[in-house]
């Protein structure tokens, strides 16, 4: 498939929707990155933007779900980052140490230090030195960590079945299989180029 024509029902796509040039992005169920590929194809017509139809739609949806879905957090008084931080100490059920917070929330070692301080001064969680490595800090989540983890977490969830409420469950059973072998690829790739 070039970048000038869509998949055709006998291109072996099943399914996919025609986003050549001269799909009508104005239609119901068009979107913003369809009129952008449709821009980049009338500027260059040569180039295939099948890889942006994809990680642009992933990205704007992404952007899209973050603006509304950290109502509940704010009304909290929290940051997404900070109750990610909160998230990963309720779901692993234990301590852990600042580097694997980093990891689990795919932070900076600086980020998740700062905002640990933050959820040390509000009482969310609790540090503790290490008994044999006095370097080593140990974090766990207080009892009211606890609580505005479990009391945010159904409202979030709510928020994230009514965004979503659009698709069948076939359809949302396609896009999380979809999404969990692209995520599983690119995450053996990027940690293969950084061993």
């Amino acid at each position: 498939m070039t970048a000038t024509q869509g998949p055709s029902a006998g291109d072996g796509v099943t399914g996919t929707p025609d986003t050549s040039s001269t799909a009508d992005v104005s239609a119901p169920g068009r979107d913003t990155v369809a009129e952008v590929v449709r821009q980049w194809r009338a500027v260059h017509p040569d180039l295939d933007t099948g890889p942006m139809e994809i990680i642009g739609r992933i990205n704007r949806c992404a952007a899209l779900f973050q603006q509304a879905e950290d109502a509940p957090l704010r009304r909290a008084g929290l940051t997404r980052p900070e109750f990610d931080l909160l998230g990963a100490l309720r779901r692993t059920g234990h301590e852990l140490t600042p580097s694997e917070l980093a990891r689990e929330t795919f932070s900076s070692g600086a980020a998740v230090t700062k905002r640990l301080k933050t959820l040390t001064e509000r009482g969310l969680v609790e540090r503790r030195g290490d008994t044999r490595d006095r370097r080593v800090a140990h974090v766990r989540l207080t009892d009211a960590g606890r609580e505005v983890v479990d009391g945010i977490l159904p409202s979030q969830l709510s928020y994230e079945n009514a965004v979503l409420s659009g698709l069948g469950p076939g359809e949302l059973g396609d896009l999380a299989g979809l999404l969990g072998g692209l995520l599983a690829q690119l995450e053996g790739r990027l940690g293969a180029l950084r061993a």
